[in-house]
């Protein structure tokens, strides 16, 4: 493999069969600056940066004349191109306008009965800084919600980087072991450990620092396909912003488990502790940790009008009964999500069951 410690910059090659009126094009209507131009008296390269990208225009470039895209962000597409998407440059390179930041797409709600275990046929696969994800709901509800078991086997340093989501919405819960993050505005980082969990708001920066070996979190997003974006420059941590600074509507949460309190739950026979999520969202989503008061209670007929209704087996064993289907017993690492108006009930809990809620709207 090649050293890369000597390089220093790139340049993208852009054919052109007259420099004059694509350089022009770049400068004047792109706005573009020329960062070097030769051979002086005739010239047939430049070199021209902009918008964050650096480009060789260069006559003598093998595919002159073909169509070259560049996609530009701007933050109102119609006023910079007065009515149009696209422009094509003297070369024939098309420049594409685009949203900086298009509007988050949610799916419409499309509900319908999950049960996924954790057993000898569960299916991990690899992700981002040496993850593995199981899918909790694989029909991710017609593609409005994604929910992750995400693992690190291996406790030390993750390869992560400054980053942020363009998100609805976005749960992280500890199930097991601990990790260290660092969010913007925060101040220092800190450790969240199992039980603890945080709201990410839309667009708020952060990084995975390191981890203890069998790690665990569940993971909680809408929409189920959003783009995760590096930021090159900012760096964590970056101070204290106010306790009520939000994010698209958003403040940051951080749960902490060991000091939480815990009060009746909608079903008598049960408690919860409430992470906070639900105001600091102004009730678009709510999480929850349930347990019984006593082994055996059942919660008694359920249903909901939401758009989610996700529960998470953290520990304990308790069976789903729901209209029109066998009762099933699920066990610690098994989920299920039910639609709204669905007929349920949480019967036979065990005593040491701790159940993950997570609920739209909350």
């Amino acid at each position: 493999m090649a050293d890369p410690t000597g390089l220093r910059s790139a340049q993208v090659v852009v054919p052109c069969d007259e420099l004059d009126p694509t350089l022009a094009f770049f400068t004047r209507t792109l706005g573009f600056r020329v960062e070097a131009i030769f051979p002086a008296d005739k010239p047939t390269v430049a070199v021209v940066t902009g918008l964050g990208v650096r480009l060789r225009l260069d006559v003598a470039a093998p595919g002159a004349g073909s169509s070259v895209r560049l996609r530009v962000l701007a933050d109102d597409p119609a006023s910079v191109a007065a009515g149009a998407s696209e422009w094509v440059a003297p070369n024939g390179t098309v420049v594409e306008i685009v949203a900086a930041e298009p509007p988050i797409i949610v799916p419409p709600v499309q509900q319908s009965l999950v049960v996924t275990r954790l057993d000898a046929d569960a299916q991990w696969v690899s992700g981002r800084a040496g993850m593995r994800y199981r899918d909790l709901v694989p029909d991710r509800q017609g593609g409005r919600f994604i929910a992750s078991n995400i693992a690190i086997n291996d406790a030390g340093l993750v390869p992560d980087y400054v980053h942020f989501h363009r998100v609805r919405f976005k749960l992280i819960f500890v199930r097991r072991g601990w990790v260290r993050v660092v969010y913007e505005g925060q101040g220092e980082s800190f450790v969240m450990n199992e039980g603890d969990c945080v709201l990410q708001p839309p667009t708020i920066r952060h990084r995975v620092l390191e981890n203890s070996d069998a790690f665990e979190v569940v993971e909680v997003s809408c929409p189920s396909e959003h783009e995760t974006y590096a930021d090159l420059e900012m760096e964590l941590p970056n101070g204290v912003l106010p306790a009520d600074h939000a994010w698209f509507g958003q403040r940051f949460v951080r749960h902490v488990a060991a000091t939480a309190s815990w009060m009746p739950w909608s079903s008598p026979g049960f408690e919860h502790r409430d992470t906070g999520i639900g105001a600091a969202t102004d009730g678009l989503g709510g999480v929850r940790v349930v347990r019984p008061t006593a082994a055996g209670v059942s919660s008694g007929v359920r249903t909901h009008d939401g758009e989610l209704w996700f529960g998470h087996l953290l520990d304990g064993t308790l069976t789903l009964s729901v209209d029109g289907r066998l009762p099933e017993t699920l066990a610690s690492g098994d989920s299920f999500a039910v639609p709204a108006d669905m007929r349920y009930s949480l019967d036979d809990c065990s005593a040491d069951l701790q159940l993950l809620e997570v609920s739209l709207p909350a």
